[in-house]
């Protein structure tokens, strides 16, 4: 196996089906998942869990955990400030700029953009570093835009020897969840793996129960469990109610997003 790619795993649906989509295509995969003093920090454990089932599969991923809580104490986020509640609603309603954390995927791709380059020097291959960013985040967190990385790669390529060795990868920048999920239907088949383990194994919630149940009601549920619906599938991870009223909701939330635009 000679390619070789870095990626941000946090855990969530969109990571982990862009892990699947570089090990269906040939890819070692070196994942780096990130400790920042989110709430939702469950994400990492349903992350170690993922490796933990490929393993079992034999699919061998390195997981890299790096702590940058003491860094992202500072930064001013629901995500991460104690008592600061977690807003509900549609993904792209005002309120949702309170879970923008302040220059947090700058801070995690110059991180990857090191350790791809450190591997690609010490072991003189190519590496690709994939991000599972897409345009279901691009109204409310500009760092998940295509323009924003378009001049990111340019200064990592300026302030960098070698950068000829490093890519990024970005396949959904240009679709949703829906994409992402549909993507990793193939490839979670082509590697012979169970597509609700894979995605029971996630987190997109940001305001989970103690028992790791996801609410429902945050704007990342919401344009999960309607993808999921828009797939035909019932969302493996486990909710604060049943599955009918947690879709009945989501449908709802998204009506009338559309009656007010």
């Amino acid at each position: 196996m000679n390619k070789t790619a870095v990626i941000a795993f946090s855990g969530g649906m969109d990571s982990t089906g862009l892990l699947v989509n570089l090990l269906a295509s040939g890819y070692k995969v070196h994942a780096i998942s990130y400790d920042y003093g989110q709430k939702h920090k469950i994400e990492l454990e349903r992350a170690k869990a993922n490796i933990a089932y490929l393993s079992e599969n034999n699919i061998k991923v390195t997981q890299k955990i790096v702590d940058l809580k003491s860094a992202m104490s500072i930064f001013h986020s629901a995500l991460t400030i104690e008592g600061f509640e977690i807003p509900e609603g549609h993904y792209e309603e005002e309120q949702m700029k309170q879970t923008v954390v302040p220059n947090r995927n700058a801070i995690f791709a110059s991180i990857l953009y090191g350790y791809a380059l450190s591997i690609a020097t010490k072991k003189d291959k190519n590496v690709k570093i994939g991000l599972g960013v897409h345009s279901g985040d691009h109204e409310i967190y500009p760092d998940c835009r295509p323009e924003f990385y378009e001049a990111l790669e340019k200064a990592f390529q300026v302030g960098n020897w070698k950068n000829e060795k490093i890519s990024f990868y970005l396949p959904y920048v240009d679709g949703d969840k829906e994409t992402i999920l549909r993507d990793a239907e193939v490839s979670i088949g082509r590697l012979n793996l169970d597509f609700d383990i894979i995605f029971a194994n996630t987190n997109t919630c940001y305001n989970p129960d103690k028992e790791g149940r996801s609410s429902g009601k945050s704007g990342a549920d919401i344009e999960r469990i309607l993808a999921f619906n828009a797939i035909g599938r019932k969302d493996p991870v486990p909710y604060v109610d049943d599955w009918s009223k947690i879709l009945e909701h989501a449908i709802q939330v998204e009506k009338e997003h559309k009656e007010k635009i």
